[in-house]
């Protein structure tokens, strides 16, 4: 949180590959994600081209938006058929554009398990609404 925030379009020259990240609108924390290729990854969150892979913490916030919440594990209302859904493509457009102007700050951590704890902490710590930890 000692990280003045930054957007995604004016990411630092030099910033760590390794890390974890929090998204935040004003002061309202949002969601906290992990990776080891850090300025590729807060790309991804908002990029136009991005999937529900590449882009979870949007399509979160299009399944929100769109009402479509429920999970399905089956072909029929998968996450990628979800996507070409017309309604809730919009609503993950509108989603990723978002992001994209969000808040982010970041903190370095290369080891693979402080980065897991860390992500954990941090998303308990500030109750970052769009974190869970759920098994699937």
């Amino acid at each position: 949180m000692a990280m003045p925030p930054v957007k995604v379009c004016a990411l630092p020259k030099t910033m760590p590959a390794h890390g974890i990240y929090l998204f935040s609108e004003g002061d309202k924390l949002l969601y906290v994600g992990r990776t080891n290729r850090l300025r590729q990854r807060l790309t991804e969150h908002c990029r136009r081209s991005s999937t529900h892979n590449s882009a979870p913490f949007a399509f979160l916030l299009a399944r929100a938006a769109s009402g479509m919440t429920s999970a399905s594990y089956q072909p029929n209302g998968s996450r990628s058929q979800l996507e070409k859904d017309l309604t809730f493509g919009r609503a993950f457009g509108v989603a990723k554009s978002r992001v994209s102007n969000m808040d982010v700050r970041y903190v370095e951590e290369s080891d693979p398990l402080r980065q897991a704890l860390l992500e954990m902490y941090v998303a308990i710590a500030l109750h970052t609404p769009h974190n869970s930890f759920e098994n699937h």
